[in-house]
């Protein structure tokens, strides 16, 4: 299995090409702001074809490099359809007013082909199998992707703005809700086996095992109904 991730553009968010080895069909995660460079070097760096991108929701950090990475590569993108509008535009999603803007050079809108995503679904691409769970509180549209255990590797959980080393995403923003992000802690990361890693949209890597024990959020969620988290600073756009 070969994973190969980077922190892109201003917000260091982490971008993720995923395939089975090295020169073969690939998979992208969240091309966010001024990803497109690295995903070319990693392409050619590795071999790989890529066939989708894949989305774990629509916040510009995420999703600003979407349009020229499938028009280069002529893959579709995956996003869940309460998100979809965040493509097209993203300053609704951050609370802004129409023209307000948002930084140089970015490319608003959606590729050509967009599909939507499902909670439940079992995505095949490029010889991968990655499950999608609906997981809301940093967005409406916040999904996750879990990969089985493989020969190779443990399972993997692409977490997105779910889940972080040591906190979660915020949930300040339009569309944000504590209560729904709680829920996706304690039904989406809760029943993971302590081996599997976390690779979220922002910082470092981690495992469920470590944030059972460590993450105060997790470790509220686990409690059960009236714990409470001591303060811990929550990450993402």
């Amino acid at each position: 299995m070969l994973i190969a991730g980077f922190p892109a553009g201003a917000w260091g968010t982490n971008c993720y090409l995923v395939a089975p080895a090295a020169g073969e069909e690939c998979v992208i995660i969240d091309p966010g702001h001024q990803a497109a460079d690295g995903v070319a070097e990693a392409v050619r760096k590795h071999r790989l074809k890529p066939v989708a991108v894949v989305l774990t929701h629509g916040h510009i950090d995420h999703v600003a490099s979407v349009v020229p990475v499938c028009g280069a590569h002529d893959v579709p993108a995956w996003i869940h359809p309460a998100d979809r509008y965040m493509m097209s535009d993203p300053g609704k999603a951050l609370g802004l007013s129409v023209g307000t803007p948002l930084m140089g050079d970015l490319t608003v809108g959606e590729p050509d082909d967009v599909r939507e995503l499902a909670d439940g679904a079992r995505l095949e691409l490029a010889g991968l199998e990655l499950s999608v769970a609906h997981a809301p509180g940093h967005t409406k549209g916040s999904v996750t992707f879990r990969m089985p255990e493989a020969a190779d590797i443990p399972p993997v959980l692409f977490s997105g703005d779910l889940l972080f080393a040591g906190s979660i995403g915020r949930t300040d923003l339009p569309g944000g809700d504590m209560a729904e992000m709680l829920d996706s802690l304690a039904r989406v990361c809760l029943p993971l086996d302590d081996s599997t890693v976390v690779l979220s949209g922002h910082g470092p890597q981690t495992t469920i095992g470590r944030e059972r024990a460590t993450n105060p959020y997790l470790r509220q969620v686990a409690a059960g109904p009236g714990a409470d988290a001591d303060a811990a600073p929550r990450r993402g756009m």
